[in-house]
This record gives C-alpha cells, structure tokens and sequence, in this order.
C-alpha cells in the first residue's frame, strides 16, 4: 500500500532556539557522538573488537552450526514458492539459493510457471554481474513501462544500502540496455512518462536533497540527454520529510494517469496532476493516495476521512475530475471499526481488496456498475492473513499468498470476476513439525483499559504451567499490520524444539487502521509500549510463560520498541533482541534519515515533543544501578536508512555503566540485512542461539 512505508527522515534547517540549545548541551554531555561516524577507522576497529567478543561466545556454542544450517537450508532450499510478477505474457521473479547466493531475475510463461517443475529463463545474474564489476551488487526491484511491459528500469544497491543505480533492461533481448538510460548511485526514484522518457528525483547536486537526504526535485530525463541537461518540471522543499516523486498508473483501455506526490510530511502531503503541458493540484487529503487505475476510474486509499468518505476505505472517482483538480470521491470499501484495509490491487476490469477482520485475513473483488461497485467476497481460509502477490490491468487472474503460523505458505490464483475460492497452485512444503501445534488468539487489556490481541503458538504437548520458552514479537509503528505468516526457520529452530512464540498486535500499527495508529503517534506513543507489556503480564496471568522464560525482539522501529521495553521493564524479560534499532531519540533528527520520521516520533525542536522523546529514549535512560537482562544488539554498517549508530552508542554506554550486553555489527545487507542467503542464516543462527542460552541454558 502506498502509505505503508518502510522507515525514512528529516531536521529543519530552523528549529526552536530553547530546544536547539538544549539538544547542543545534550550533545556536549554525550561522550560516544564519536561512534556517529558510520565509517570511519576507528569506529569500525570498535565494531571489530566487539564482533570478536559477541562472536567468540554465539558461534563456540553448539547449538550454532545446526541452528545455521538449519536456517541455510530453509532459504536455500528450491522447493521454495518463486513469487510471480506478472508482464506483458509473462511471470518474472527473482531467486536466490546455493548456486545464486545473490540471485537470479528470471522469467517463464504463464502455462509454464503453473507446472510443478517450470523452466525458467535467466535475465540476470547478480552473482556474475557483482564478480565483473568488482561490486556486491544486491536487487532492489525493477519498475516495467505500462502497456508496453518490454523495459525495464532495474534497481541495483551496493552492499544493500537504499541508495541504488537504475539501469535500463530489455526483456526481449534479456540484456541491459546499450546507451540506454542509466542513473548513478543516489536515493532515487523514476517513473516511465514513454519508452523514451522518465521522470526521475534523485540527487541533482548541491540543495536538491532534503536533510534527510530524499530528493524533492523532479525532472525529465530524455533518452540519450545526459543527466544536466535534464528539465525540471516540479520542485518540493528541502524541509519535506520523504522527499517528492512521479507514479504512473494506467488501465487496459489504455488511460494514463501521472502522480507527483511530495511527501511534505512521512505519512502523507500534496499531489498533482502531471502532463507535458505542466501539472496542477489535487485537492485531496494529505493522507490520501491513487493507487490504481480501472476503466478510467481512478481508486484512492485514505487514511483520513475525506468528504463523506471515512478513513481506512477505499474510494474512486473518474479519471476526467483528474484534470480539473477538484474531486469529488465515492465509495467503493468502507472497513468497520474491527477490520483494516492491507492491499488494493487493480486486474483488468476489478479492483481486489484484502483486508484484516480482527487481525484474520479477508478478500473481496469489486467490478464496477453504472456509477457504483459490486462487490464479491472471495472465500479464504479461516485465521490466516491474505496479501495480494500478484495483480496485471492485461488479465482478470491475480495471485494471492496464504499464510498461517504452522501453516506452509500457499500461492493461490484468484479469478476477479466471479466468487470461486482462490485456486491452490503452488504450496510450501513444510519447514518444522507441526504436529501437534496449536495456534490461538486472546485479548490483554492495557493501562487505558483498550483491548490488545495477540497470537500464540503453543508446541506440540506444551503445559501451561509458566516454564515454556515464550519468544515474543511486534513492530507497534507506522500504520503497519503484523499479521499471520508462517514460521518457517523459526518454526524449525524454536517451535519444534519445544518452544512457544506470541505475536503482539499493539497499538501504533495498522491491525485496526489508521486509528490504531494515530493512537501511538508522537507524545502518545507510550501507550504502545504499555500495550508490549501488558501482554507479556497477560501470558504470565495464562500461565503460558514467565519472565525467567520470556525473551522479546523487534526491529528497526520495533528496536526501539525492544529498547525501551528493556529501560522500563527490565523486570518482565530474560532475554531482548534489538535489531537494525532507533535508541538514541534525543539525536534521532540527526543520524542517518532520521529527520524523516518526524511525523512518527515528533521533534526535539518542539518542547513538549522533545521532553516526551527524553523521557522514552533507550539510550538517555539506561541507569546504572538497575539489573537488565543482558540484551542482544545486532546492526549493519551499510544501514544508511536508521543507520548503525544507535545500536553502536547503546552498547557503549551499557560497557561505560558495567552492564552485561552482545554486540554485533554485520558489514553488509542494508537495513534489511539479506545481502545474501548465508548472511540471512548467520543473523537467524546468532540470534537464536542467545535465545536458547537465555531461554534454556547451556547446550547439552
């Protein structure tokens, strides 16, 4: 979904004076500013040294090689689902396994891929690439120019990093493009105008780039125009949080719609309507996105309430208002206070909804008639989350993925047009045993008295008597849903041998939509932390786990949330894993893209804002006098979106206070760090490993 970002940020060049002051003398009292250099030679030989230590306790134990291998092979393995795309005749996807630790993009036809054994096409290979070019080059997507669907802009990123270059591929002749159009390394985006034509924003030089470091000017880049003869033809501002963008939507009869979106704000800002001739604005709310396009109807997403339409729905209007600026919306899916829209994809002639109903996966197909919609409810398994994989305007066919928590992940066919249950075609074997397991959802009530699902999945003869090794989970942030997905490697590790996972659907996501988050956003977000906690509370009440036995992890925003759970109840963990973490959120605005995030987390540069942010900060409240669980802190160094210095300067300061703590910093793999199949397997095998030590005890 396009509101459904992952992590990004901005400073303003101005901020308040008294908090600008207060945040320098903050600053002057912080001895490990030092470790902000993200690379430097001295702070990577620090990040070695404590490599060595963290290492030399997690790989010596026993259990990591079979924890590795275990994890290696379930990534590897080739009886995996290849999740399609669909172009112009064909399914393109992209795969990694032994043979291709960095992978393969390749290509099928239809009939083919739907076989048991499909053959497939190789287009390119990053592993022969990344050797040629001397670069360790990993996929970032590629974006395929509608109707045509024959070029491609490939997205590549070195190490993982966002940052990507983007070169033009023909699909036909299965080779890049000679002379075709090729932008170097930058936080970027383009968007196909025609086959000889983008609009790209990217970094154009000096003052195009906002602080944290998104790029607000589009231009239009003509084919064979070297990048400074490029024209601009729209401009943001540098004090924008995200950054400005073209999307291009289009339908089978042949409509074009051009989307300038600039993202003054992380969740939402203004839009326009672009042609050649120039653009003009839409009068939408700021939290209000197109998304697709069906017989010149353009559909909306909203989070906010727009006319008569109500936040969370989805709405449409024709694409002939486009030209005018002024809208005016109907609806077309209105969720009730207990389900939540997670997808909308457009097919041909229909527009497919999936959508959560009390965290459970729902699907619905919409076909348009005379000035409304009918809609059609598509029969999906009970208790299992339902993402749209797959959508193209050329066909009515789409592809759904089906997960559960010990369920194996299916791929399901689903025919728009009529209300036939989604077709099973390809199903994942599956990774653990499940006999015997059993999956169910409760409810803990938080301090507000607000009612918090969650899921557990409780092992194959588990007694509820406190002493299960419990494994718990959430993000709690950006209006994004965690929902059911299969466990695989997790599956195998843990749950096979005996323990239990919980996954928490607390406040500041989207479980319940944008409600649920607004609920968490800024100076309110404490509420999303007490919601943490009151589940663990309620699994202890249920007698399903204990504190001794409970071990907590999350990432990137979900870091955050590992680390102030570990500040404020140190009490009612034994374990916690902060992953690719914000910790420092005094000096957030100023690490990596971390002034994106404003809209999230508010601003030091606001009184009320920056009190809220010293009073939770992981980093500004660790006490030395109080008992924590020996927390596992793991980064990348070639995170350049949260960036690794929050993990760096957390671990400093718990050396500085004497207290116990794992560092590990990985050299690759971005923000996401999957560079590869082995670095995956390394990640899962060290983390588990502190779990089962803290968990379980010593290896037998």
């Amino acid at each position: 979904m396009m509101r459904h970002l992952a992590l990004v940020f901005w400073l303003p060049a101005l901020v308040a004076g008294t908090a600008l002051a207060q945040t320098a003398s903050m600053a002057d009292k912080d001895p490990y500013i030092w470790l902000e250099e993200k690379d430097g030679a001295k702070q990577l030989a620090w990040v070695k040294q404590e490599n060595a230590r963290t290492l030399a306790r997690l790989e010596s134990d026993p259990r990591y090689r079979t924890y590795y291998d275990e994890a290696f092979a379930i990534a590897a393995a080739t009886d995996r689902i290849p999740m399609p795309e669909q172009t112009n005749g064909r399914i393109l996807n992209f795969w990694r396994d032994v043979d291709h630790p960095q992978g393969v993009w390749r290509w099928t036809t239809h009939s083919n891929y739907l076989g048991a054994s499909p053959k497939w096409t190789t287009l390119l290979d990053l592993d022969a690439l990344s050797k040629a070019e001397g670069k360790k080059w990993v996929w970032k997507g590629a974006t395929c120019l509608q109707p045509d669907e024959r070029l491609c802009l490939v997205q590549l990123s070195e190490g993982g990093e966002d940052a990507v270059e983007l070169r033009e591929f023909d699909l036909a002749t299965g080779k890049f493009v000679e002379g075709g159009f090729r932008l170097p390394k930058s936080k970027q985006g383009a968007s196909w105008v025609d086959r000889d034509s983008l609009l790209v924003s990217r970094d154009w030089g000096e003052g195009t780039l906002t602080a944290s470091s998104y790029p607000f000017v589009v231009k239009l880049v003509k084919r064979g125009q070297a990048l400074d003869q490029a024209r601009e033809v729209f401009r943001g501002e540098p004090g924008d949080q995200l950054g400005t963008y073209a999307r291009t939507l289009a339908d089978a009869s042949g409509n074009r719609l051009i989307v300038i979106e600039r993202r003054n704000t992380f969740f939402g800002g203004e839009k326009f309507f672009w042609t050649p001739a120039g653009s003009h604005k839409l009068c939408v709310p700021a939290r209000t996105f197109a998304t697709g396009l069906v017989g010149g109807r353009v559909i909306f997403e909203t989070s906010d309430t727009w006319a008569d339409i109500p936040a969370d729905a989805v709405a449409w209007a024709p694409l002939a208002e486009m030209s005018g600026g002024k809208i005016t919306p109907r609806i077309l899916f209105a969720p009730t206070a207990r389900q939540a829209v997670q997808g909308v994809a457009t097919t041909k002639d229909h527009v497919l909804v999936s959508y959560t109903d009390n965290v459970r996966g729902r699907l619905a197909s919409f076909s348009a008639t005379g000035d409304g919609w009918r809609e059609r409810t598509l029969p999906v398994p009970e208790n299992m989350s339902v993402a749209i994989a797959s959508s193209t305007e050329r066909s009515n066919e789409a592809y759904v993925a089906i997960n559960g928590f010990a369920t194996p992940t299916a791929l399901a066919a689903v025919d728009a047009t009529t209300t036939t249950a989604p077709l099973t075609v390809k199903s994942l074997p599956a990774r653990f045993d499940a006999t015997g397991v059993k999956v169910e959802q409760f409810e803990a009530t938080s301090t507000d008295g607000t009612k918090v699902p969650y899921f557990v999945v409780l092992p194959r003869g588990a007694k509820l008597d406190g002493t299960l090794p419990t494994l718990m989970t959430a993000y709690g942030g950006f209006e994004l849903a965690r929902l059911p997905t299969y466990l695989g490697a997790t599956g195998k590790i843990w749950t096979e041998r005996g323990g239990a996972f919980v996954l928490a659907n607390i406040r500041g996501g989207g479980e319940f939509g944008p409600k649920w988050h607004d609920a968490g956003r800024k100076t309110k977000r404490q509420v999303i932390y007490d919601d943490f906690a009151a589940v663990a509370r309620d699994l202890f009440s249920r007698r399903v786990t204990s504190a001794k036995k409970l071990g907590i992890y999350g990432g990137s925003n979900g870091g955050l949330l590992m680390g102030v759970e570990l500040t404020q109840h140190p009490e009612l963990w034994n374990a916690v894993t902060i992953q690719v973490p914000l910790l420092d959120m005094v000096r957030y605005e100023r690490i990596a893209a971390g002034a994106s995030w404003v809209d999230e987390y508010g601003s030091v540069s606001v009184p009320e804002e920056c009190a809220f942010l010293e009073k939770i900060s992981p980093y500004r409240n660790l006490k030395r006098e109080v008992v924590y669980p020996e927390p596992y802190i793991w980064t990348t160094t070639k995170d350049d979106r949260v960036g690794p210095q929050h993990a760096r300067k957390f671990a400093a300061r718990m050396k500085e206070y004497g207290l116990p703590y794992l560092f590990y910093e990985d050299t690759a793999g971005g923000h996401s760090g999957d560079a590869d199949i082995a670095q995956g397997a390394r990640l899962q095998a060290l983390q588990m490993v502190y779990f089962s030590q803290r968990l379980i005890g010593t290896a037998q």
